[in-house]
């Protein structure tokens, strides 16, 4: 019997027969996340469809996380919509403020190995960092899962991303995701599945291991996935492609406008003005990620003149933590706008909303034109040590020569 890689296995126990790269398959999910930028249509196309009930509501977990809070009549309408469905149906229904969708079920252990994850949401992928087939779709996608609880994928092809070698100071895990992406193109690995392997990946925490997998879907890919000796591809499988990383040779990188993929070493865009910073979101919003973040700024002398800093918590059970340790509280004496927990300042679908001709530096995971919510605005991607040193400068900064 033919070897298979780790996406041919998950598929081929999900939709009941073995299959390859290639096939189209109707699988079982997991588990179906919504968000109120998604399952408002969904409902609809739902009930357009003869939908009276949905087939597996123990299954089902809905967020409002996009706007957070809703900043119009319209979001409100949201968010009402999906109170009386997810009442109706029996589902599990997030308030605001307390997470991105996918990142409260893997807090909340809902995720596992192996496990079919289906998000109306992009970046789903990040579930891929415990194990997990992780793919996002769209609004008609997940209608039809509410009514059947499957979905029909193609199996995806496989590159293999060898990550070895320690990481030098004052560079993380989000370098390493741009490095990935400027070395795969933003649609490098078009509806492929990056399987992410080597000692490095090995040791990784499962914090960083999802900074990757959020990040795999700016190359095109299905998912991003760590595999676990529970669900692995066989060691003869086929993989379409390879791309090894040497992580000890990584530097600072910087993501310039308008693609992730876009990614200069730090020093070739040192001086650059800075005036509005993002701390935060599903990419660069981990306890430890704030942390390092307050560290930086308080030894470089706080946040710059003409600098705003907003920071946004990815989960309530995140902000809880920096609450309690008192990292949250420091960044309110340094002068930080603390946005409330959720997607909002990252897409641009709730306040604070940059001003005209910002020129920003963020941890998120996007820089498109008008992704924040101001087409005039410039913005570019780096870790969180690097985009608290702008903050502190007004200007890139290289972070090894001050941190």
């Amino acid at each position: 019997m033919a070897a298979q890689t780790f996406a041919e296995k998950v598929l081929s126990a999900k939709s009941g027969k073995r299959c390859s790269a290639g096939d189209i398959v109707v699988c079982e999910a997991d588990l179906v996340l919504g968000t109120d930028g998604s399952t408002p249509m969904a409902i609809k196309l739902f009930e357009e469809m003869g939908g009276r009930n949905v087939l597996t509501p123990e299954r089902v977990l809905l967020a409002r996380d996009h706007y957070a809070p809703p900043n119009s009549d319209s979001t409100r309408g949201f968010h009402a919509r999906m109170e009386t469905f997810a009442s109706d149906q029996g589902l599990e229904l997030l308030s605001v403020g307390d997470g991105i969708s996918f990142q409260v079920a893997l807090e909340g252990g809902m995720v596992q190995p192996g496990d079919l994850v289906i998000g109306a949401d992009s970046h789903t992928t990040t579930c891929g960092a415990v194990g997990a087939f992780a793919t996002g779709v769209g609004s008609t996608d997940l209608a039809a899962l509410f009514l059947t609880g499957k979905v029909w994928l193609r199996v995806p092809e496989t590159i293999r991303v060898v990550l070895e070698g320690s990481l030098p100071p004052c560079v993380g895990v989000k370098d390493i995701a741009h490095h990935v992406l400027r070395s795969l193109g933003d649609d490098g690995a078009s509806y492929a599945a990056l399987e992410f392997l080597g000692s490095t990946a090995d040791a990784m925490p499962v914090d960083g291991r999802m900074v990757i997998c959020n990040m795999s879907a700016e190359t095109g890919a299905k998912i991003g996935v760590f595999p676990t000796p529970e669900m692995c591809s066989d060691n003869t499988a086929r993989f379409s492609a390879e791309l090894r990383v040497e992580c000890s040779e990584l530097e600072p990188l910087v993501a310039l406008p308008h693609s992730p993929a876009n990614a200069v070493q730090v020093t070739d865009v040192l001086g650059e003005k800075v005036n509005w910073v993002f701390l935060g979101t599903c990419s660069g919003g981990f306890a430890d990620d704030f942390r390092d973040a307050v560290r930086a700024l308080e030894s470089l002398g706080g946040i710059a003149d003409g600098v705003t800093l907003v920071v946004a918590t990815p989960t309530q059970r995140v902000r809880a933590a920096l609450e309690e340790d008192g990292t949250m509280g420091r960044l309110r004496a340094l002068g930080a706008t603390i946005s409330e927990t959720g997607c909002g300042p990252c897409c641009g679908t709730s306040a604070p909303i940059p001003p005209p001709n910002a020129r920003i530096i963020s941890t998120a995971n996007r820089n498109f034109q008008g992704r924040m919510g101001d087409g005039s605005a410039t913005i570019h991607l780096a870790s969180p040590v690097t985009c608290s040193a702008a903050a502190a400068a007004g200007k890139v900064i290289d972070p090894r020569e001050f941190l």
